[in-house]
Formats: structure tokens, sequence, C-alpha cells
């Protein structure tokens, strides 16, 4: 299955790896796991309650 790729150079968008004589970048986002960084999101929030004196 083909996917929409971005010219590194010229900026367009194309089907082809290569546009320009550059290769052509994903323009899918990263995936994202929310549970990845749950333990960090979970720290943060911690320590601005305690800021806040609410914790």
């Amino acid at each position: 299955m083909a996917h929409i790729l971005k010219c590194t150079k010229c900026n367009k968008y194309t089907m082809q790896e290569t546009h320009c004589g550059n290769p052509a970048i994903t323009t899918k986002p990263m995936r994202y796991s929310p549970w990845k960084n749950a333990p960090y999101r979970k720290e943060a929030r911690r320590e601005e309650l305690k800021e806040k004196k609410l914790l």
C-alpha cells in the first residue's frame, strides 16, 4: 500500500520515494501510547499539586 510522502527539499507531497533528487519522508504522525509516558505525567501532576499545597 502506498503512502503520501513529503519531499525534504521542496516540501511538496508525492507518492515517490525520491523527489527533486532528495529522499521523501513519511507524513504520518508518531504512534502515541498513553501508558508509555504515564509515570512521567503522574509525577508532574503530583509536583504541581504539591506546589499548590493540595497534596
